[in-house]
Formats: structure tokens, C-alpha cells, sequence
């Protein structure tokens, strides 16, 4: 990875993105629009408490924002560092893209001189 597209990426942010109960949250908060541990936790295989504890990861790196609702919190996504999460994906994505072409030039241009050695 290049070192500008490097320091473009958040390590804390994509770490969080990795787990793929936060990736279930995220898509129910994008669905839904908000929820609290409690109302995300009825739709998911885990306890609140874990949902809680996922939240607080997303709440901390800000792809999510919470405000006081009752005894609970209520989170919805932060739309501006979700549209910087998918702008470092697409950074990253372009850049091994371009790797992924030269090294598709380099294999083709040893294959021609393979070639190019078998019929001498």
C-alpha cells in the first residue's frame, strides 16, 4: 500500500468494521435508523450486554452517535464517518487494483518471453 494511501487509513476504525457483529449493527442501524442495545440485541444471536460492548467500539471510533434515551442509550450511524469508511475502502480498493495490473503485465510479458525462448 502506498504510504499516502497509508496514512489515509484509519486502523482503528477499519478494525472496528472487521467484526462482523458490528457490521450487523451498522446494517440494522442503517435499517432502522436508531436503536438501543436492548431493540438491537432482540434481532441479534448475542446478549445485550455484547451489543452494548460492540456499540461502545463503534461509538468510540464514531461511526456511531449516541444520545441519552430513558436508562438506555440511543445510537444511530454517523453518516459523515461512514462516507469516510467507504472513501478509504475505495482508496485501498484502487490501490491494490492498480497492483493487481502490474503484476497482470508483469506475468504477460514473461509469458511472451517464454514463448518467444520456445520458438527459437
Amino acid at each position: 500500500m502506498s504510504t499516502a494511501v497509508a496514512e489515509r487509513v484509519d486502523d482503528d476504525l477499519w478494525s472496528a468494521i472487521g467484526d462482523p457483529t458490528r457490521r450487523r449493527l451498522l446494517d440494522l442501524l442503517l435499517i432502522d435508523g436508531d436503536g438501543t442495545a436492548t431493540t438491537l440485541s432482540q434481532q441479534l444471536p448475542v446478549t445485550r450486554q455484547a451489543v452494548a460492548k460492540h456499540l461502545g467500539v463503534l461509538d468510540r471510533v464514531g461511526l456511531v452517535q449516541s444520545a441519552p434515551a430513558g436508562r438506555e442509550k440511543r445510537y444511530r450511524v454517523d453518516d459523515a464517518q461512514l462516507a469516510r469508511a467507504v472513501a478509504q475502502l475505495a482508496s485501498v480498493g484502487s490501490a491494490w487494483d492498480a497492483r493487481l495490473r502490474r503484476i497482470k503485465r508483469i506475468a504477460e510479458t514473461i509469458q511472451r518471453a517464454e514463448a518467444d525462448g520456445q520458438q527459437d
